[in-house]
């Protein structure tokens, strides 16, 4: 009976230390710089609603490690529950990806601080964004014009402006579609096709699909890509 026990309890410490030992294949590090206390949380999106991951509280020390499995690189978000306000400074997206990634920002500077490394999907994401970020500081500058040209009942120029406009969207749209044509090596391709020009025309959306590579077509985006396309073929 004794050596029953024994075993037992010995079976029971092994799988003990196992799962101790057992590693996540994704790890964040993380440090927000003034944070004394909050509460962080890593969401994903599901049904179009944020559902956390991981939930990390902040007492004294900046500094933070969240690890769990990731099936496929994915964006993610960092949510930062101040406590004291709901200011609109407090959700950071990062493309996380199997392997350890840093993200470094300040509580005074949340979203601007923010500096993100360790995945090729997160830096290609941030070259991206600064070229979207120009065309739509362009197309509010003409909102703004558009806006007064309506102030001031000039049909004409309202017309001018919305011309501007949609030529602007169109090269925003190309520009997209060809950055997510040249890195079909990476999951940012899918993603950015159905986050910012879902509506393009279908034809372009094929040649995304074409140019992603067999693992990218297996992924997460990939996936959602390729049934999108295929629902908008039985819509057409």
């Amino acid at each position: 009976m004794k050596k029953t026990i024994f075993a037992l309890l010995s079976l029971m410490l092994f799988v003990s230390c196992a799962e101790k030992k057992k590693e996540h294949n994704f790890n964040l590090i993380g440090n927000i710089k003034g944070l004394k206390k909050g509460t962080l949380y890593i969401q994903r999106i599901i049904d179009t609603t944020l559902v956390p991951i991981d939930t990390i509280k902040i007492n004294g020390d900046s500094h933070f490690i969240s690890d769990f499995d990731l099936k496929s690189p994915e964006m993610l978000y960092l949510f930062l529950d101040r406590g004291v306000s709901n200011s609109l400074d407090n959700n950071i997206s990062f493309f996380a990806e199997p392997g350890t990634m840093n993200l470094e920002t300040s509580l005074d500077f949340f979203t601007a601080d923010v500096k993100i490394t360790g995945s090729k999907n997160q830096k290609l994401y941030d070259e991206y964004r600064k070229i979207i970020s120009k065309y739509n500081d362009q197309d509010l500058d003409l909102m703004a014009s558009k806006f007064n040209a309506y102030k001031e009942k000039n049909t004409s120029e309202v017309e001018k402006i919305q011309t501007k406009q949609n030529a602007l969207l169109k090269r925003k749209y190309l520009y997209t579609t060809n950055f997510a044509v040249n890195n079909g090596d990476y999951e940012v391709s899918p993603y950015v096709a159905l986050a910012d020009i879902y509506d393009i025309h279908l034809k372009y959306l094929d040649t995304i699909q074409k140019r992603m590579s067999a693992k990218v077509a297996k992924s997460l985006y990939g996936k959602k890509l390729n049934a999108y396309i295929a629902e908008r073929r039985k819509q057409e």
